[in-house]
């Protein structure tokens, strides 16, 4: 993962680092082909270990490649696909990177939203 900080022309600093998200879940598919019952007691609260209670973060269309995140203190934007030269442009170039990235909400937002849902 790269990293960088530059200023743009009016003077907002950005956080540029580039995010390539891994598969959300790595077992697709039942890998059992039998599964021999054996009489027990079921003690999990659960039926299934693996599973996460609550929602699970979904891709935007176009995100799954990856994309490059600039964040400065009052904003934070999404470009994909990942330029290829962002590590080593000129920040000229790097700006009009961002510029051309499209807004994205913050996490801690995200989550106040999440917990909106809930109580609606």
């Amino acid at each position: 993962m790269g990293y960088r900080i530059f200023r743009d022309s009016a003077g907002t600093e950005w956080q540029t680092w580039d995010v390539v998200p891994r598969l959300s879940e790595r077992r697709t598919g039942e890998r059992r082909v039998a599964v021999a019952i054996v009489p027990r007691v079921e003690r999990r609260r659960t039926p299934e270990r693996r599973v996460r209670m609550g929602r699970r973060p979904m891709l935007s269309s176009g995100l799954d490649g990856g994309w490059l995140c600039f964040e400065a203190r009052v904003e934070k934007r999404r470009l994909t696909p990942i330029p290829a030269d962002w590590e080593r442009c000129p920040t000229a170039r790097l700006e009009e990177y961002c510029r051309s990235a499209k807004p994205a909400m913050r996490a801690h937002l995200a989550t106040l939203h999440a917990g909106d849902e809930r109580r609606t």
